[in-house]
């Protein structure tokens, strides 16, 4: 899904009903200090998967975003999304403007709650991104084609990143909570430590078939393709019009299906939540050719609730690609 997706503004009257609920509900309204469980408000299922596994049965997470086809671009302004965000003790986001919708609920929620912001944490905002196999162009000459600044905002691929949050998460935690330190902390290693394990496995990708590339619908995966030593050699104008939502220019669209019909990639890999007729012609002309199929999603697939386990099968799809190829 495009990050250029404009989401509407109008939080006025959200807003008011913001203030009188915080002002009604200003006493006694911190659940932890009363013993009851810390509430997280995230922005997607994604984040708040996380949250739930670094607070266990001591948090009550409410994500925002949270079904498979939900897209944080096109959400809606809903009061009730305000109010969760003013009365929740810690929220937690993916930031880098991805989901835009829920950084304004904060601008304009009146308070200052606890805040853990994905992007930010990942640093990949001043360092910038590596872009796509060109003829031989440079990654600073190719860039991203994003609009925030070639930098790819699609950070929750970003295993490491996700590491860093669960352990900000449970700093947050334990400074409501104090008493629980211990288990917070015990809970984001064990995240960290199935992601090591998980970045060790994505790796031996690359290792086993070196210089592999794979063609992208869009670059939402960028970050796990590029912990697996894959090349991504879509080209930069196809991923910049897809990701602004506007139709890549012919020549491009051939070039890019040429990828395929001659076998110069061993993957595509899909983003199953955005489908556009120039998408759905590079699944087909990549099923015409023999070449697999991986899907990846912005939110939590149907019926899966934790974010290790779903990372886990899509390192399986990808590694079982190229098996295949």
């Amino acid at each position: 899904m495009s990050s250029a997706r404009t989401v509407l503004g109008g939080f006025v009257l959200a807003a008011g009903l913001v203030v009188t609920l915080t002002a009604c509900g200003s006493e006694g309204d911190d659940g932890g200090d009363q013993g009851g469980a810390i509430t997280v408000v995230a922005s997607t299922d994604v984040w708040g998967s996380v949250a739930a596994r670094v607070g266990g049965d001591q948090v009550d997470v409410e994500s925002l975003v949270n079904n498979a086809s939900g897209d944080p671009h096109a959400q809606p302004d809903r009061p009730t999304d305000m109010v969760a965000v003013a009365e929740a003790d810690v929220v937690v986001y993916n930031g880098g403007g991805y989901d835009e919708f829920f950084t304004k609920l904060l601008d304009s929620s009146g308070t200052d709650v606890p805040a853990v912001d994905a992007f930010e944490l990942s640093g990949h905002g001043e360092e910038g991104e590596p872009g796509h196999d060109e003829d031989g162009a440079t990654e600073d000459e190719q860039g991203h084609g994003h609009e925030h600044g070639a930098v790819n905002e699609h950070v929750w691929y970003d295993l490491t990143t996700v590491s860093s949050v669960a352990d900000a998460l449970a700093e947050e935690f334990s400074a409501i909570e104090p008493d629980r330190r211990d288990e917070f902390t015990a809970n984001a290693q064990a995240i960290t430590s199935d992601l090591d394990a998980l970045l060790v496995r994505a790796a031996d990708i690359g290792k086993t078939h070196p210089g592999a590339r794979v063609l992208a619908t869009e670059p939402v995966a960028y970050y796990l393709l590029d912990a697996a030593g894959l090349t991504d050699a879509t080209p930069p104008e196809f991923s910049e019009a897809i990701e602004e939502e506007t139709d890549p220019p012919l020549a491009v669209v051939a070039a890019t299906t040429e990828l395929l019909d001659r076998r110069q990639v061993s993957a595509l890999v899909n983003n199953a939540q955005t489908e556009t007729p120039v998408t759905n012609s590079l699944t087909d002309a990549a099923t015409r050719a023999g070449i697999p199929v991986v899907n990846v999603t912005e939110t939590l697939p149907e019926g899966v609730t934790d974010y290790v386990e779903w990372m886990t099968s899509t390192v399986d799809a990808l590694a079982g690609a190229f098996d295949k190829s």
